[in-house]
């Protein structure tokens, strides 16, 4: 089997429990350190699926990797090769189907539910709300085509697919240990947190209670995402 290509743009916003569940059922993949300064692969045909990480960087810095972040997914796209994006990645692949990519209206951040949009393929096995952690300050339109799967009560569009392609805003991929180096590392996005009550000590004790959970949703959606990509 031709491996996953994944790609990580920050070391503290690897896949955390996604490659768990790679591993777990023995699918080789290639993890691109976009952070250490790895070269970007141009070619999709040696892979069975591209997976897209997180990253506090905006879609619209003019950072130099980006341009070829946005073509590999167009590239993948066009060949049927899936893609995954999360928080960042799923903004990379708005941008990379023509859509825009803003500032939203607030911080979200901190655990808060998502709710099913419509019932579909993606969302199966998942009740119609759900708790899932939240880090981002920014949206995207929903491509041309694309479903919009999921939306909270601050950000309207939390996640859409489009063929096999599957693009999250929130995050499943985190463990316990992630939550809390996100809290220890980033204290200055809690100051623009869209609920008050989401501060460092809410989200730390929150998380023994659902990161389980959390956990359970990752496997769907991945499971859901890898069967495209097994085919």
């Amino acid at each position: 089997m031709k491996p996953i290509r994944i790609f990580r743009h920050l070391a503290c916003e690897g896949p955390g429990i996604l490659l768990d569940l790679i591993q777990q059922q023995q699918i080789p993949y290639d993890l691109i350190t976009i952070d250490s300064g790895m070269a970007i692969p141009p070619q999709v045909d040696d892979v069975c699926g591209l997976i897209f990480m997180g990253g506090p960087m905006s879609v619209n810095d003019p950072l130099p990797w980006i341009d070829d972040e946005l073509t590999l997914i167009r590239l993948a796209i066009k060949n049927n090769v899936p893609v995954l994006g999360i928080c960042l990645g799923s903004q990379l692949m708005a941008k990379a189907l023509g859509k825009r990519v803003s500032s939203g209206p607030c911080m979200e951040l901190g655990w808060a539910p998502v709710h099913k949009t419509r019932e579909s393929l993606w969302s199966d096995g998942l009740p119609d709300s759900f708790d899932v952690i939240h880090w981002h300050g920014e949206t995207f339109e929903i491509p041309d085509g694309a479903q919009l799967l999921f939306a909270s009560d601050k950000y309207a569009h939390q996640g859409f697919a489009l063929g096999p392609h599957l693009a999250l805003q929130f995050h499943v991929e985190l463990t316990s240990a992630m939550v809390e180096e996100w809290l220890h590392l980033n204290p200055s996005d809690l100051e623009r947190r869209c609920h008050a009550e989401h501060d460092a000590a809410a989200i730390r004790a929150a998380t023994p209670a659902k990161i389980q959970d959390l956990h359970f949703t990752a496997a769907l959606l991945l499971g859901h995402w890898l069967d495209g990509c097994q085919h």
